[in-house]
């Protein structure tokens, strides 16, 4: 009988993080920033061999609580990657062809005496008041105008609170947090990891050996090697969540344009034949992709469609990704916690990929083990990742769902295609009601968000809320020409968004 040594347990002095890019190099500013008052080992083994996609991405406004838990200037940051600012995306084509309509950041109008905007705003339709729901939200109204200023946030002007994120080259974005991390005391290890060795008492992960023959021992792994999933997937062999029945799309190809104009301050995500198209402004380029299903259109005529609609010369060739949508079982097994494309891949249509990185690191700081890597607090943060996942899923299949497109067979299966059971809960309260559920325990996409995408396609409400329609039609009317008007002339006084970002946060080196 084999005879098990005992394994010593206490405070973790050593983190490997395997891989590099984004998800890699944003765990290595985070950990260097969460210890920074402590001697602990954080050791990143990448290759330079192992390239990325970076075609601008695009993100959500949370990223700026990130940059500013490291320390790090928001124009600094805007002008080392290359960026600009973000308001929102448009959806062009989603709910039917030639219909558009904006997801903005931040809230729409102001409540009154409990009772929601929306409501408000309901009523008013109702009796001939005609103006958009996107009149009543800033940013949205700011995109429209293509102006953008960062305004002081002041919770008694619910106007003048302006919600942005940013676009971004991923790949700078990368190299900058390389300097950070370097800078606190991360590691850097160039090399190819082929091979990962595991303790037989536990199965916990012990050292990773490159091809070079050095190994890398750790306490604490960080699975940041893509859709390869060396630690995670491969080595400990956590199965994958196959959510392509719901989300179909599994190809995607890229390629970067020269700009045509000013950058606006907004996605655009522009609905094809079987999938979609993204444009995203950057100061020195316009990145470009179309996500799309294999199953109803062939490569060659999905980049055609890419190729053909650019708005300016492309910077090279156009490259294919292929993928899966869906998520590990386990983020966390063992002593390995898998972050970024290697615990699962959601679309980028709501600009989800980075955020998704930024909660689990923030999550894992919340939970963060000893080396024995207790299954209490492992189970916790498999479970509150896994909810974050899935909401996102189902909020990404509303935007296929929700549509009156029936002009293509992929349309047309997604419009007819069963829900996930709480989307369908969710559809059914707002159809009745126009109540929104809140699921206040999840970090994006709160009523706002909801609101917009479910009115955007069309996702109309039976009823108005019995306290908004018991209000005077004056009352209600006189209330929102007020707001409408105040968020005009707020966005108006903001500079061109072009010229904000020449004036305050040029790029250095623009290639």
């Amino acid at each position: 009988m084999r005879e098990h040594r005992a394994i010593k347990t206490g405070a973790i002095s050593q983190i490997v993080i395997a891989g590099g890019g984004t998800a890699g190099w944003m765990a290595a500013a985070f950990l260097a920033r969460m210890f920074e008052h402590k001697r602990i080992s954080i050791r990143l083994v990448e290759s330079e061999e192992i390239g990325t996609v970076g075609v601008g991405e695009a993100t959500i406004p949370p990223l700026r609580n990130f940059n500013a838990l490291l320390g790090i200037s928001e124009q600094e940051f805007v002008r080392h990657t290359q960026g600009t600012f973000k308001l929102g995306i448009e959806f062009r084509d989603w709910t039917r062809l030639g219909h558009s309509y904006i997801h903005p950041f931040g809230t729409f109008g102001v409540e009154h005496n409990g009772i929601p905007f929306h409501q408000l705003w309901m009523k008013a339709q109702g009796i001939g008041h005609d103006a958009p729901l996107t009149d009543f939200n800033l940013s949205a109204v700011a995109a429209e105008m293509g102006r953008f200023q960062p305004i002081q946030q002041d919770p008694r002007a619910p106007y003048a609170n302006l919600h942005y994120a940013f676009h971004l080259d991923a790949g700078l974005y990368a190299r900058y947090l390389r300097a950070y991390a370097e800078a606190r005391g991360v590691q850097r290890t160039e090399g190819k990891i082929v091979d990962v060795s595991l303790r037989g008492e536990d199965g916990f992960i012990e050292s990773l050996r490159l091809e070079s023959g050095e190994t890398v021992s750790g306490e604490l792994f960080l699975d940041c090697t893509g859709f390869r999933g060396l630690l995670i997937g491969k080595a400990l062999e956590t199965p994958f969540e196959d959510w392509s029945g719901w989300l179909p799309c599994d190809r995607a190809v890229a390629v970067g344009c020269e700009t045509a104009g000013p950058p606006p301050p907004f996605t655009l995500a522009h609905a094809r034949k079987a999938g979609w198209q993204w444009r995203i402004p950057l100061q020195h380029r316009l990145g470009n992709g179309h996500v799309y299903c294999s199953g109803y259109v062939s490569d060659d005529e999905a980049t055609a469609t890419l190729m053909d609609s650019l708005a300016g010369a492309p910077l090279g060739e156009p490259r294919l990704l292929r993928f899966t949508t869906g998520r590990r079982e386990k983020f966390w097994n063992r002593n390995c916690i898998a972050l970024g494309l290697s615990g699962g891949f959601l679309e980028p249509l709501e600009s989800t990929s980075i955020h998704l990185i930024q909660e689990g690191l923030a999550k894992l700081q919340a939970l963060f083990p000893d080396t024995a890597c207790d299954p209490a607090l492992v189970d916790e943060y498999n479970t509150l990742v896994g909810h974050e996942y899935q909401y996102i899923r189902d909020f990404l299949f509303l935007h296929y769902h929700a549509t009156e497109r029936d002009d293509t067979p992929f349309w047309n299966e997604m419009r007819t295609m069963a829900p996930p059971p709480r989307l369908a809960h969710r559809m059914a309260i707002f159809r009745t009601s126009g109540h929104i559920l809140s699921d206040e325990n999840h970090s994006i996409f709160k009523d706002p968000s909801w609101l917009a995408v479910l009115m955007g396609q069309n996702v109309c409400p039976q009823s108005v809320n019995a306290a908004a329609a018991a209000l005077p039609d004056d009352f209600v009317i006189n209330a929102l020409d007020r707001m409408r008007d105040e968020i005009r002339r707020v966005a108006g006084a903001l500079p061109a968004h072009g010229e904000f970002v020449a004036r305050h946060c040029k790029a250095e080196i623009v290639r």
